[in-house]
């Protein structure tokens, strides 16, 4: 990953399903999901578009936050559901046949229900980044792109390579994306008089190649996927385009 490209564009796709998992790794019995896909999560659908290989976790190095800018918007509301699945014991197993499998447990999983989101993607690595465009423009994936479990099976759109401008003021402006918490002005920092439902939860950015958590972020958004009025203290995004009645868009990279 030699050739370095700042970031002056970006790759803009939609994907959505109707499941999606993202495992809170640190609940037990009931598996329950974060709201939001964590960056984590997005590296490894892109991964899976572009044919980088799962084994020995070997993708992850192509997604270090050094590497890869990935921002994600809201397309639906967050819905939650719980659905009961019957998890099979195969370390007992007796001979080769799923058949013969009789010991079973019932347990409970929370599942998000009919997602969509919008990803930005800008890459240092001009191959990686090449790639991804071809890919996404043919509708073609090297692997079946999921939300989270292979069962969760996603589809996707091109929305276009658009040129994307760095700003920064001192006023509220509205963000169409999520927004790490450590972007927000610590005083009057959003804009609460406007009507949502705001959430702010940690979750895992950047893994290493044992799958290890190595670093955490605190990311706010509207539950709805309205945007957020905020006061950043670091720059932003902006897109000025033409896709679908929209002429303008705001966002922030998770990283």
């Amino acid at each position: 990953m030699d050739q370095k490209r700042p970031v002056s564009q970006v790759l803009i796709f939609n994907v959505w399903g109707y499941y999606a998992h993202f495992r809170r790794f640190y609940t037990t019995t009931s598996p329950l999901t974060f709201p939001i896909p964590p960056r984590t999560a997005l590296c490894g659908l892109i991964a899976a578009i572009i044919g980088k290989e799962k084994e020995d976790n070997e993708y992850l190095k192509y997604f270090t936050l050094n590497g890869a800018s990935i921002g994600l918007r809201l397309l639906k509301p967050v819905k939650k559901v719980m659905i009961a699945e019957n998890l099979i014991h195969t370390k007992n197993a007796k001979g080769p046949g799923m058949n013969l499998i009789t010991e079973r447990t019932q347990i409970n999983f929370e599942f998000l229900k009919d997602q969509k989101y919008r990803i930005y993607f800008h890459h240092t690595d001009e191959d990686i980044y090449q790639q991804l465009k071809e890919n996404l423009i043919d509708h073609k994936s090297v692997y079946t792109p999921c939300l989270g479990l292979s069962e969760n099976i996603a589809n996707f759109e091109f929305v276009g390579e658009f040129k994307v401008k760095s700003k920064t003021t001192g006023e509220y402006v509205q963000i169409n994306s999520v927004l790490p918490t450590e972007k927000i002005a610590e005083k009057q920092g959003i804009n609460f008089n406007s009507e949502g439902e705001y959430v702010s939860i940690r979750v895992p950015i950047e893994l290493n190649l044992d799958r290890v958590v190595t670093k955490y972020r605190d990311i706010f958004f509207e539950r709805t996927g309205k945007p957020v009025e905020a006061k950043l203290i670091s720059p932003y995004w902006s897109i000025d385009y033409n896709y679908k009645g929209r002429t303008n868009e705001n966002f922030v990279f998770i990283e």
